[in-house]
């Protein structure tokens, strides 16, 4: 990653591998990844002055179904496109693709700066900022999601339920377990490593078939394009196996939720200093953590959505299902919203818990990062109290929105939401959601069905 640092040596490269094609990839609102391949001819004559692609990314659902609230795209504009600029340091070598050269792009607006609503764009803005202010952000993302085995009939029909889980039994942190998919396990680790996306440690969590995966840290934004290709890379991966792999934040009510846990910390401009860090005080944390701890609690109300950004993330937020339903933090506690990893001058940080395995990297990080610089901006104290025991206990401090309808209307609504993030793409993510309730609401459920079909 970030090896080359033009294209004549990109260019090189390829014609040193008898490389012929090249895929891109954008990212659209919901964190999923789009893209093509194209020839390296067609590659060397857009990589520096950027290519069109349809904006339609940006005006469709995560099942292609077109919104009906979008101001930026929609029938109303006949779907143009816009200009993706590629980024040349993202080049990467999928190595179960024969080392096919894959690159990230980025959407720019007429102006060329960051299309307001492009989730890479906004990180790099956020990022920026955080630069402009003499901080060197660090952070790294973590995954748990359930494995299933099963035919393609089965999901092209929509029978979820008859997928059979990878493996049986609630065995968290099972060495038998791993090794009896040894093949797949040991694939996760060592591909995903070549492909520049490293894993710091991968291990089964709690419920049948569910692994969870801790990615290296990295500097923000390379970190979210990890977190980023690192779910896709899964998919792609358990494909290879016969496996199917579901980042849903909550697949079965009696089973633990998929989290997405983002550790976080500020650096000096240099990165020899970790700036959360303070050995002369008792908790062994800065001032500078504090405020941006106290910017997290105050902002999450009205950011949730980008960090719980569907229908169902709302349902792995319920009380005793480790995962948080409270505006509360702590030292090394798993039931607050933020965890305080209090170490040494290398590993303080801060955990984030509230973020699903269902979020768009991009946009829950820039939501960590924003919202904890508003904190150092404006020079908040830490006037919450650390919780003591369980965190879903502690509802003094206000509790979460219950359900996405609830949280998005709250972002909406959020003159604070529009300071962290502008106008454009509050909007156009709030309605983003908007859309994803109505649905869902105009859905018929197998719940409904069962309930209500022969009783009523």
């Amino acid at each position: 990653m970030g090896n080359f640092h033009s294209l004549e040596e990109v260019l090189k490269g390829f014609s040193e591998t008898a490389i012929e094609k090249v895929k891109l990839g954008v990212v659209d609102i919901d964190g999923v990844l789009r893209g093509k391949v194209i020839s390296v001819e067609k590659f060397s004559a857009i990589a520096e002055k950027g290519f069109g692609f349809c904006d339609v990314v940006f005006g469709w659902d995560a099942g292609d179904a077109a919104y009906d609230n979008a101001k930026f795209t929609g029938w109303h504009t006949g779907y143009p496109d816009a200009k993706a600029v590629v980024d040349l340091g993202s080049l990467r070598r999928i190595p179960w693709e024969n080392g096919l050269p894959f690159f990230l792009a980025d959407f720019e607006d007429q102006a060329g700066n960051g299309l307001p609503i492009c989730p890479r764009s906004l990180l790099k803005k956020i990022i920026n900022q955080s630069t402009e202010a003499g901080y060197h952000p660090i952070f790294s993302q973590e995954f748990e999601w359930f494995n299933f085995t099963g035919s393609p009939d089965e999901i092209s029909s929509g029978r979820f339920r008859d997928l059979r889980h990878l493996t049986s039994g609630m065995f968290g942190y099972s060495i038998l377990r791993a090794s009896q998919q040894s093949p797949y396990f040991s694939d996760l680790f060592d591909l995903l490593k070549k492909f520049d996306v490293p894993l710091e440690g991968i291990h089964t969590e709690t419920g049948p078939g569910v692994y969870e995966a801790a990615i290296l840290y990295a500097d923000a934004l390379e970190a979210a394009d990890r977190a980023v290709l690192f779910k896709s890379s899964v998919k792609e991966i358990a494909h290879r196996h016969g496996i199917y792999a579901s980042f849903m934040a909550k697949f079965n009510e009696y089973l633990p939720g998929c989290s997405g846990h983002i550790h976080q910390s500020l650096w000096s401009t240099g990165g020899n200093e970790n700036l959360f860090y303070d050995r002369k005080t008792k908790s062994g944390i800065s001032s500078l953590m504090e405020s941006y701890i106290a910017g997290q609690l105050h902002c999450l109300p009205y950011i949730l959505p980008m960090y719980a950004p569907t229908v169902n993330s709302y349902k792995r937020l319920v009380e005793g299902a480790w995962a948080p339903t409270t505006l509360t933090w702590a030292f090394d506690n798993r039931t607050t919203a933020l965890r305080v990893l209090a170490g040494n001058s290398k590993s303080t940080r801060l955990e984030t818990r509230v973020v699903g395995s269902d979020s768009n990297p991009y946009l829950a990080m820039a939501a960590c990062l924003s919202s904890g610089l508003y904190g150092v901006r404006n020079k908040l104290k830490l006037e919450i109290l650390p919780t003591s025991g369980s965190g879903y206990a502690d509802k003094s401090n206000g509790v979460l929105p219950k359900n996405l309808l609830e949280a998005t209307q709250a972002m909406k609504n959020s003159q604070l939401a529009k300071e962290l993030f502008g106008e454009a793409f509050v909007d156009h993510f709030a309605g983003t959601r908007e859309w994803e309730w109505r649905q869902f609401s105009k859905s018929v459920t197998d719940w409904e069905l069962k309930r209500y079909f022969e009783i009523i």
